[in-house]
């Protein structure tokens, strides 16, 4: 393949470099033997391998031969992958070694930029920074943007002395004394005291809460709280309390959909697989539990918006399913968290200094039985916002993938701890270990992920930004000169514009809709209409006006959750797999149908000039026909250089990309080249 114009590169890792907390599964094998072995930490390889296969945690499969090496050679570096690529402690990750280095040889930064990012984020146009909410200050600061004039700052937990798991400061009800909640904390799970999370503008608050362990005190400490919360609130308003263990899917359900989502994307040859491709989906369950999540987000939406009730977020330890379901009725109502830095303040929160357990849910260390991909899963929920109303966010799925990469990435301190104490504790043990002089520092500084010009160029960094996003005060150019103005709330979001009109409310009739022999459902209605007998006919109502009307980018958004609207994210999962993509970008059956479309044009225009002029274009006919089954956006006429070549998974994976199998001899490659009839795409277009 021609070497591609490539605009996106990460200053920290090479094209085809791998970090080794992204790494998987090993496998190791012998052709000429036909032995092929798994390599776990201090294992023995009997054979001399001619291959070596690195699974990834993103869904890339690197693959490499040692057909120019020595046996012994390849030996020794398949079981140094396998021992440095499963660490036995969590110092000896990555992360602690350069920032042990930084320390004591301060010359030598990642791109010149010292360890902890300077405590900021991505800058923005108006030059805000990340707040990290590791002090008093950045809790007052939200207490103060959101309006909770009720609600306060606790330093109770200074120095992690109540518990370990949550953040030294965290914002409780006013009415609150600190010698109450030192009392309570005993009698939660983790001493997880209830946490609060955002304010809505009718005073109706988002708390976060573990289960009390103690039976007997159970029901005083509950009420006492509820009490709390409740004299929080202007109109003295009810609690709402929902249950997330009861009615979410649990971390080991999540897990169990991925591995199978993952194996469909990765294990099993894309071309054999798309007969059956949307039923093997719907199998895995993953797009069935990103409803439940936005659903459920959506009803609680509904409490604090239209009842006016503070909602408790309820779960065993209050630090899984409850930064998910936190994060996204967020995302939902608060415009801020639509933005880049708020986003970024958003995760920092909710995930970082709440406690969500990175390094388990992650991996990192190869060896928890309590890994889930919670974080991927909120990620997800977010895109398929993004790609419901493009024009409310300040940022693209790009960023969203990227930032996904990220935690997999075991330089920044971000994503690598359990906990904020962890990342304390651990580093202060390893500087002692290490001769490092803390001073007044609490623990060791590592590299924040939010600085994300360790990763990247100002110029890649301009893909994170969302061309189709709507600010509120969007710069307009009018001759020569910038102006501003404010999109009213009258104005149409541009996202229900060329949309079929059954699709503009989120409600598609039976009539408007014929289900296809592979569809996901068999028969669709808007699950917002299908609520149980318990649940009022006033959400129905909320939600029946709420699609009706015209979208606020401004305001609330709430999820289309019909079959055909919660899609799978190819960008993120399909990046490695060239068989999926189409140069130029696109989705594969748009791009199959546009195809015949412009051979059936041309072959009209061509029947039509020759009629006109019978003979003056027999002598170009073979020319014209091996441009057939190809769809070129340009004109048949220009004569320029090389274009850039993009596929649907740009700006990631290049085409002939070492992680797969080359593109050619593919049935795409065959379809691309003139094939009359490419059946798997054929077959769909004409079921649709």
């Amino acid at each position: 393949m021609p070497l591609q114009k490539f605009h996106y590169k990460n200053l920290l890792l090479g094209e085809h470099d791998v970090p080794l907390t992204c790494i998987e599964q090993i496998v190791t094998v012998n052709d000429t033997k036909r032995k092929q072995k798994v390599l776990g930490p201090n294992q023995k390889l009997k054979f001399n391998p001619t291959e070596l296969i690195i699974y990834c945690k993103d869904f890339r499969i690197v693959r490499f031969r040692f057909d120019e090496a020595g046996p012994e050679s390849a030996k020794k570096v398949c079981l140094a992958i396998a021992h440095y690529s499963q660490p036995t402690d969590l110092q000896l990750l990555f992360a602690f070694e350069y920032v042990g280095e930084i320390y004591h040889n301060p010359a030598k930064k990642v791109n010149g930029i010292d360890p902890g990012g300077g405590g900021g984020g991505l800058s923005s146009a108006s030059g805000q920074q990340t707040p990290l909410f590791e002090t008093y200050s950045d809790w007052d600061r939200e207490i103060k943007r959101t309006g909770a004039s009720e609600w306060r700052v606790c330093s109770v937990n200074e120095g992690y002395m109540i518990s370990t798991c949550l953040p030294e400061y965290f914002v409780v009800p006013s009415s609150l004394a600190d010698q109450d909640l030192k009392l309570y904390s005993y009698s939660f799970i983790g001493r997880r005291m209830p946490l609060w999370s955002w304010n809505h503008p009718n005073g109706s608050a988002l708390v976060r809460m573990a289960n009390i362990k103690d039976v007997l005190q159970q029901r005083r400490i509950d009420q006492r709280i509820c009490n709390a919360i409740t004299r929080s609130h202007p109109l003295r308003s009810d609690v709402y309390k929902s249950d997330l263990d009861k009615c979410l899917p649990n971390i080991q359900e999540i897990q169990a959909a991925h591995i199978k989502l993952k194996q469909l994307c990765v294990n099993e040859p894309f071309e054999e697989t798309e007969e059956k491709w949307l039923s093997s989906l719907e199998n895995t369950h993953w797009l069935e539990y990103i409803r439940s999540f936005l659903k459920h987000s959506a009803e609680l939406v509904y409490m604090m918006e239209c009842k006016h009730v503070s909602v408790i977020l309820q779960e065993e330890e209050g630090r899984d399913l409850s930064c998910l379901a936190a994060s996204l009725i967020q995302v939902m109502l608060d415009p801020y968290f639509r933005t880049i830095v708020g986003f970024q303040s958003l995760i920092q929160k909710e995930w970082v200094m709440a406690g969500y357990q990175f390094l388990d849910r992650c991996n990192h260390l190869k060896r928890s039985d309590k890994e889930s991909p919670l974080f991927l899963m909120f990620l997800d929920c977010v895109w398929q916002l993004l790609e419901q109303y493009p024009a409310a966010f300040e940022f693209s799925e790009m960023y969203l993938t990227i930032l996904y990469d990220s935690a997999r990435i075991s330089l920044f301190g971000t994503f690598l701890f359990n906990c904020p104490h962890q990342r304390v504790k651990e580093s202060t043990e390893f500087a002692i270990s290490k001769n490092i002089q803390l001073g007044d520092e609490k623990g060791l500084k590592f590299p924040c992920v939010w600085d994300w010009s360790l990763q990247f160029t100002s110029r890649d960094r301009l893909l994170f930004h969302n061309p189709l996003y709507i600010g509120k005060s969007a710069p307009c150019v009018q001759n020569g000169a910038v102006k501003t103005f404010k999109r009213s709330k009258k104005n149409y979001s541009s996202t229900l514009r060329g949309v079929p009109p059954a699709l503009k409310n989120g409600i598609i009739s039976e009539q408007e809709f014929l289900p296809r022999r592979n569809s996901l459902i068999l028969k669709l209605k808007p699950d917002f209409l299908q609520q149980t007998e318990s649940q009022s006919s006033s959400m129905e109502q909320y939600f029946r006006d709420w699609f009706a009307k015209p979208v606020d980018l401004h305001g609330i958004i709430l999820p289309h959750i019909s079959g055909t609207q919660i899609k799978l994210w190819k960008l993120c999962y399909f990046r490695w797999v060239p068989e999926a993509q189409i140069n130029h970008g696109g989705f594969i059956t748009a791009f199959h149908k546009v195809s015949l479309l412009a051979d059936e044009v041309d072959m009209l225009n061509r029947n039509l000039r020759q009629y006109k002029s019978n003979s003056s274009l027999q002598g170009n006919c073979s020319e014209l026909d091996q441009s057939r089954m190809y769809f070129r956006a340009n004109s048949l006429n220009d004569t320029s250089g090389a274009p850039d070549f993009l596929s649907s998974s740009f700006p990631f994976s290049p085409v002939g990309n070492l992680c797969r199998r080359s593109i050619l001899g593919t049935p795409l490659s065959k379809f691309l080249s003139g094939a009359k009839i490419w059946l798997s795409t054929e077959t769909l277009a004409n079921e649709d």
